[in-house]
């Protein structure tokens, strides 16, 4: 993985998503819509995989893979179609989704009618962290995708995937030991977690969370020859998570920059019409 470039890739979406802005030049889109725990992120690229719009929303509907408030997430699916269709002058049809590695068919059929809900065709359907190696650029090794709820792990050989997990770990397990530790409400937890001004500080509280992260995967990996883990995902924004990993896997770990967007440009990037889709 060329993680400068990588890097950069990323750091152009977020521009755009920032200032509400369009590289579209051409004729073909290619979306990816992302139900995360924590943001709901809309990713539109070009037919040559290129960021040219996006948009985000901080959300609380989905939990553990599930969603949780139906009405609330099509509403902000809504939100996100109808500001990017402004930015790019054109309508949204078809996208793809993705969901946690061994999610059941009834959950994946929420999150693809949440979408369907508002005028939007799901073509694709994709595991998250397959996604993010779609942005990774890699063929061998494992990604890790640290969300909200769940920590999802694919190990890739050859360019083909080869073993996915899903274990009930991540942001939101953070968010519960700083409420514990500091006997603060979920959401106070939550806002001092996001505070970079106290980063070093909630680092050491949930250390031990982190540490949990590492050893899961690395039992995940053990039958495996792995020799890199890449990890993305909201919640392991912390400048020393992958140092842990690292740690406590004996496996270098390596995370790009705003490991947040990663996924929903992968989901992007996979927006081709599977044929399980086709009516």
């Amino acid at each position: 993985m060329n993680l400068s470039y990588v890097n950069e890739y990323i750091e152009k979406f977020n521009s755009l998503i920032v200032n509400k802005d369009s590289r579209f030049k051409g004729e073909n889109l290619k979306i990816g819509i992302d139900l995360g725990t924590a943001n709901i992120v809309l990713a539109v690229v070009d037919e040559k995989g290129d960021p040219i719009a996006g948009a985000s929303r901080e959300a609380n509907v989905v939990k553990d893979g599930l969603v949780v408030d139906y009405v609330k997430a099509i509403d902000i699916v809504k939100e996100l179609k109808l500001e990017v269709e402004t930015i790019l002058g054109r309508d949204i049809k078809e996208s793809a989704v993705a969901i946690p590695p061994g999610t059941l068919e009834g959950n994946t059929n929420a999150i693809v009618n949440v979408v369907e809900s508002v005028g939007i065709e799901v073509i694709n359907v994709v595991d998250e962290p397959t996604a993010a190696a779609s942005v990774l650029k890699i063929t061998d090794g494992a990604v890790v995708d640290i969300g909200g709820g769940t920590t999802g792990i694919s190990i890739l050989k050859d360019g083909e995937v080869i073993y996915v997990a899903d274990e009930p770990t991540g942001g939101t397990h953070m968010t519960l030991v700083l409420s514990g530790s500091y006997g603060l409400s979920f959401d106070e937890a939550e806002n001092m977690k996001k505070d970079v001004k106290r980063e070093k500080e909630v680092f050491t509280i949930i250390r031990p969370v982190i540490e949990k992260m590492a050893d899961i995967v690395k039992r995940h990996i053990s039958n495996y020859s792995v020799n890199k883990i890449y990890i993305v995902g909201g919640a392991c924004s912390f400048s020393e998570f992958e140092d842990v990993f690292t740690k406590y896997t004996g496996i270098e770990s390596i995370k790009p920059s705003m490991p947040l967007l990663v996924t929903p440009l992968g989901i992007a990037l996979n927006c081709k019409r599977e044929e399980k889709y086709i009516d």
